[in-house]
């Protein structure tokens, strides 16, 4: 686990922060003496981010957030009017299989591609100001080799497959349109992991997931803004 960053004073915002990689992330970020603005759909239900809460001042605020609904996002963004932002963690995410050739799911795919690629680039645009604000500007994207088109041997999952896809292409033209800002954006791989999603039978733990993202997250630069990034090192095909 990473014992140190590398400015103390970072301001990480995190979205689906009171599960699986989220929380995780949340734990090691503040462990390691950075702060974080965590958002999830209900606050009042999210008890491990309360107690984190209660014995730490680096978790500053448990915000709500509905990715998928306009109003919360709006609400969400004007929270963040005075706040100063160095790096975005979009997350939050679904995983559903949409069917198949003979019988499609559109609800399911429809709904995958609400949270996963829609209602990540409200957070994104919703937090730019903040962002902004801030010294760092690194938006960072949780997605899946499953998005690869490339890496796509098994087929199947067209509702999360298309989903992270088009999250995908989504964060490249994010890194190359706020460039001359100074922005870095770019989509990760967490590997297979032991979480609600991945299930119990997944290859790594969150604790070894997210320790390895953030040493890549740590040092992530100008290389590596468009790039689709693996969790324990080198790049995955788009």
């Amino acid at each position: 686990m990473p014992t140190d960053s590398p400015d103390p004073h970072m301001k990480y915002l995190i979205t689906g922060a009171n599960r699986g990689l989220g929380l995780e992330f949340t734990r090691q970020l503040i462990a390691r003496g950075d702060q974080v603005i965590a958002t999830c759909r209900n606050p009042a239900q999210a008890d491990a981010l309360r107690q984190i809460a209660k014995s730490s001042h680096g978790l500053t605020a448990i915000l709500a957030l509905d990715i998928t609904n306009a109003q919360s996002v709006a609400a969400f963004a004007k929270s963040l009017e005075h706040e100063s932002l160095d790096v975005l963690l979009n997350i939050a995410g679904r995983l559903t299989r949409g069917g198949t050739p003979d019988a499609f799911n559109y609800d399911e795919i429809r709904d995958d591609f609400e949270i996963n690629a829609i209602g990540t680039l409200r957070v994104v645009e919703a937090a730019l100001p903040a962002l902004r604000r801030g010294a760092n500007k690194t938006i960072v994207n949780m997605s899946s080799k499953m998005g690869s088109i490339a890496d796509n041997q098994g087929g199947a999952s067209y509702a999360y497959r298309m989903s992270k896809a088009a999250l995908n292409i989504a964060t490249r033209s994010l890194a190359i349109d706020l460039k001359p800002e100074g922005f870095i954006a770019f989509v990760m791989h967490p590997g297979w992991v032991q979480t609600d999603m991945g299930g119990p039978h997944a290859h790594i733990t969150p604790e070894t997931s997210v320790s390895s993202l953030l040493a890549r997250i740590d040092h992530a630069d100008a290389n590596d803004s468009g790039e689709f990034l693996e969790w324990n090192g080198g790049y995955i095909p788009w």
